[in-house]
C-alpha cells in the first residue's frame, strides 16, 4: 500500500487546509500532533515545542505517552522546519559540518512537514513555504505529495505504541 488510505485522508486533509490558512493569514505554524483512534473516533491535539532540543524530546515523549494512553492507531504531525533546495541536497553532510545545522546555513529554505504514522505505514510530505503574492508576511505551500517511508529515524517517528505480539493492523481502509 503506497497511497494513504482514504479514511486517513478524510481526517488529515482539513488539517492541512487549516495549516495553509494559518500561513496565508500571515501567522506562524505551531508544531502540533493529532493523536487518534479510528475505533472510538477520538482525536487529541497535542501542542509541541521546538524551542530547544530538550523541548523537542519532551514533546515527542508526550505524544508517545498520549498515544499509548489513548490506544492510538495514528499520529499526524504538522511542523515547520528548514530544509535544503534540491540542488544542495547532495551537499547535506558538508553543509552540516560547515554551518552546524541546516538552519544556520545560507542555503536553508522554509518547509512545512506533515507525517502520518499508522499501523499501515509512515507517510511523509514536505513542501517549500513560499511568499503568497507580493506579501512579505503571508506565505503558502503547494499540495502535499505524501510518500510511504519503509524506514525512518528521529525523535518524531515511532510515536505509536508497539502493537501486541502478532497483532495485525485493524479495520479495512479504502
Amino acid at each position: 500500500m503506497s497511497m494513504i488510505p482514504t479514511t486517513y485522508r478524510t481526517l488529515i486533509d482539513p488539517l492541512i487546509d487549516v495549516a495553509r490558512g494559518i500561513l496565508e493569514s500571515g501567522e506562524h505554524l505551531v508544531p502540533v500532533a493529532f493523536v487518534g483512534n479510528l475505533t472510538n473516533g477520538q482525536t487529541h491535539q497535542v501542542m509541541m515545542s521546538a524551542a530547544s532540543e530538550s523541548a523537542k524530546d519532551e514533546s515527542a515523549e508526550l505524544v508517545r505517552h498520549l498515544a499509548a494512553l489513548h490506544e492510538a492507531d495514528f499520529v499526524f504531525v504538522i511542523m515547520d522546519a528548514w530544509g535544503l533546495p534540491r540542488e544542495k541536497m547532495h551537499r547535506y553532510k558538508e553543509i552540516l559540518e560547515r554551518y552546524g545545522s541546516i538552519g544556520a546555513s545560507p542555503y536553508r529554505v522554509d518547509i512545512v512537514s506533515f507525517t502520518l504514522e499508522t499501523r499501515h505505514g509512515l507517510w511523509v510530505a514536505q513542501m517549500q513555504v513560499k511568499p503568497k503574492g507580493v506579501s512579505k508576511k503571508r506565505r503558502t505551500f503547494g499540495e502535499p505529495a505524501f510518500e510511504l517511508f519503509t524506514e525512518a529515524q528521529g525523535r518524531f517517528v515511532h510515536l505509536l505504541p508497539e502493537p501486541e505480539s502478532g497483532e495485525a493492523p485493524s479495520g479495512v481502509l479504502h
